[in-house]
């Protein structure tokens, strides 16, 4: 486990202490501290990022220092101590980006795409998950709602009625992770086929007939999110429960996608293909809403 938090760090051994549990207190910035954390390691998981748009907005370069020169620090440090995979985590917010936050996201996409021919003879291998709003994470607008009501608003703050957004739950993300660790070859974008929510359900679900105001689009948000580009659906697989975006560029080995690691096998999608938040033939009622929010 390594991260700068070393408040969540101590509360975490509290649960899980076991002779394989090692904690480094370290930033993704620090290239020196992450060779010697992966000392011994076979698969990283790399979830460090700066997630607030508009503090990445007002904060560009440190945004930039965490997000892309933290990821490359990331890919060196494992390609040096010949980890054998590594998995990073993205957002749909990287898919045609519009704020800072995304555009480092796909940024960092690319180079992890892009080490598995860098790695050259070195045994790395890596690969990318995209998925969409984690329910109840830090920042969300679960949370957010939960703390107005608690507090007595009479009205929740939607930025547009039209608003849309991918969901996944926590445990859902982090099953879909081990799951294409499993699937890989290196240089794939793996997407989960999940469902959309409209804010103004969202709304209703957390607060039974309480009015909503709209407050407008803030700086960098988008109507609607992407998970699969149009431009990139000359690119993309799908397969039963997934999309699969293949690599732009070829690499020294070549790799099949359509086939992956586990037997499962893919079919190209139609051109002009997007996997779009608003478009998405999965939408959440209400009742399914709150049953999500629950778990």
């Amino acid at each position: 486990m390594f991260s700068r938090d070393e408040l969540k760090q101590f509360e975490m051994q509290q649960e899980l202490s076991g002779p394989q549990m090692r904690y480094f207190i370290g930033d993704v910035r620090d290239a020196d501290r992450l060779r010697q954390a992966m000392r011994g390691v076979d698969i990283v998981i790399h979830a460090a990022a700066m997630k607030q748009v508009p503090a990445a907005e007002y904060n560009p370069m440190e945004c930039i220092k965490t997000n892309v020169d933290g990821a490359q620090n990331v890919i060196a440090a494992a390609i040096d101590n010949e980890v054998d995979q590594v998995m990073a985590l993205s957002t749909d917010k990287a898919a045609n980006p519009i704020n800072l936050y995304g555009a480092t996201k796909l940024v960092s996409d690319k180079l992890f795409v892009a080490a598995n021919n860098i790695a050259g003879g070195h045994r790395t291998r890596f690969a990318v998950v995209r998925y969409g709003n984690v329910v109840g994470s830090r920042g969300s607008v679960v949370p957010y709602f939960r703390k107005l009501m608690a507090e007595g608003a009479r009205e929740l703050p939607v930025t547009d009625l039209r608003m849309t957004r991918f969901w996944i739950t926590l445990d859902q993300g982090v099953a879909f992770v081990i799951r294409n660790l499993q699937r890989m070859h290196g240089g794939e974008v793996f997407v989960p086929k999940i469902p959309s929510a409209r804010i103004t359900d969202l709304a209703s679900a957390i607060a039974p007939g309480v009015a909503t105001r709209v407050v407008g689009i803030r700086p960098g948000e988008k109507l609607h999110e992407v998970m699969c580009p149009g431009d990139d659906s000359h690119l993309t697989l799908e397969f039963e429960d997934h999309y699969v975006i293949r690599p732009t560029i070829q690499f020294s080995v070549p790799v099949d996608h359509i086939e992956n690691r586990l037997g499962e096998r893919g079919n190209p999608v139609p051109g002009g293909f997007e996997y779009n938040s608003g478009t998405n033939p999965w939408f959440l009622n209400v009742d399914e809403i709150v049953q999500l929010v629950a778990s």
